[in-house]
C-alpha cells in the first residue's frame, strides 16, 4: 500500500518501532514478503521512522500493523499525534494461538475497530479494506470485474476521505454501513473469506454486492 500511495502522488512513511532494525532485515517475512531492505532501496522515496514521528507529521493515518499489536502501535504512536485525525483501520483481529485457521479474538459485541476508537476518543478511527488482501487493497484493478469495499466510522468528513482514497485506488463501489460498531460485521467476513481462500487456492479475491 505505502508504494502504490507513493506512486499516486502521496508523501509516505512508514511507521516501526526501530527504524534502523527494520531497514537491516534481509530476509523474508513471516508471510513470506519480500526483505525489507531491498523494498525500501527500491522506494527510496518512502521515509521510514518510528510510529510517533510517523504520526505526527501525517494527514492520514493508516494502521496497517497485527490487530493483535494493534492497541500497542497506536499507544507508541501516541495519542497526542494520532488527536483529530482520520486513522484508516485495515487491521483484523486474527488470533492464531490454536493455529489455523485463525479465531478471533473478538466479535459479536465488539470489534478492533472500536477498541481503537475507545482508546483513542479524539482519532477519527475508520474501518475499511480489511475484506480483502494487501495487494487487491491497493491494486483492486487485478480483478475481472468491479467488486465492493465497505467503510465504517463516526466521522463523516474521515469517511469521505477514505472514499476519496479508496476511489483513488481504483475501488468503484464503496459501502457506507454506518457508524464503528458497523466494523463487527466486516471483520466478522474474515473466517468465511479465509475458507474462500482455502476453498479457491488463491487469495486473489474478493466480495461483489449485487442490487
Amino acid at each position: 500500500m505505502a508504494e502504490r500511495l507513493a506512486g499516486l502522488g502521496h508523501a509516505v512513511t512508514v511507521g516501526t518501532r526501530d527504524p534502523q532494525a527494520t531497514l537491516a532485515r534481509t530476509g523474508a517475512d513471516a508471510m513470506g514478503n519480500a526483505p525489507f531492505a531491498a523494498w525500501s532501496a527500491a522506494n527510496a522515496g518512502i521515509d521510514v521512522a518510528r510510529f510517533a514521528d510517523a504520526a505526527a507529521g501525517a494527514e492520514l493515518i493508516v494502521n496497517a500493523t497485527n490487530g493483535g499489536a494493534s492497541l500497542d502501535v497506536m499507544a507508541q504512536a501516541g495519542a497526542e499525534n494520532l488527536d483529530g485525525k482520520a486513522i484508516l483501520d485495515i487491521a483484523n483481529p486474527l488470533d492464531f494461538s490454536n493455529g489455523m485457521p485463525p479465531t478471533l479474538f473478538v466479535k459479536d459485541t465488539d470489534s478492533l475497530g472500536e477498541q481503537i476508537q475507545r482508546a483513542f476518543p479524539a482519532a477519527r478511527v475508520v474501518k475499511s479494506l480489511n475484506t480483502l488482501n494487501a495487494d487487491l487493497m491497493a491494486n483492486p484493478g487485478q480483478l475481472s470485474e468491479a467488486s465492493t469495499v465497505f467503510v465504517s466510522g463516526n466521522d463523516a468528513d474521515a469517511k469521505h476521505t477514505v472514499t476519496v482514497l479508496l476511489k483513488g485506488f481504483g475501488h468503484q463501489d464503496v459501502i457506507d454501513l454506518g457508524d464503528i460498531t458497523t466494523a463487527r460485521g466486516t471483520e466478522m467476513l474474515l473466517p468465511v473469506w479465509l475458507r474462500l481462500w482455502g476453498a479457491l487456492g488463491t487469495p486473489v479475491f474478493n466480495f461483489k454486492i449485487v442490487r
